[in-house]
């Protein structure tokens, strides 16, 4: 399966959408630009889509309205995130209060740390 790339229009409406938290770090997931606070992705986009992760009385209720599951992969759905309709992404006050709700679901998530790399012994046999 090929993905496609974000078009640069959807990318800067997305970039205008972030929050001003001068802890959210914009970095590329894949690929695609994406918003991130003490190490917990909170929104991105993939190919033509924006998606927030949502905490879950929030995803819930946003599923009932219509909303569909961030689905990467058919069958694939990424837990958590949903992706934002598109009528809202067009409106930059709908996606901003997107943006907003997963800026403040990911206050609420522990930060990630990186794991300490494991430094294993490579063994080796001498052939005699």
């Amino acid at each position: 399966m090929q993905w496609k790339k974000t078009p640069p229009e959807l990318a800067a409406t997305f970039d205008k959408a972030a929050p001003k938290d001068p802890r959210v770090v914009r970095k590329p997931m894949f690929g695609y630009p994406a918003l991130f606070l003490n190490g917990n992705m909170f929104a991105g986009t993939f190919q033509d889509k924006v998606v927030a992760r949502l905490a879950e009385d929030a995803r819930a209720r946003v599923l009932k309205a219509g909303a569909k599951p961030f689905e990467p992969m058919p069958g694939r759905p990424m837990k958590e995130y949903v992706v934002v309709p598109a009528t809202d992404v067009a409106k930059p006050a709908a996606l901003a209060k997107w943006i907003d709700q997963a800026h403040a679901y990911a206050k609420t998530l522990p930060e990630k740390t990186k794991a300490p790399k494991e430094t294993t012994k490579k063994t080796t046999t001498k052939k005699r």
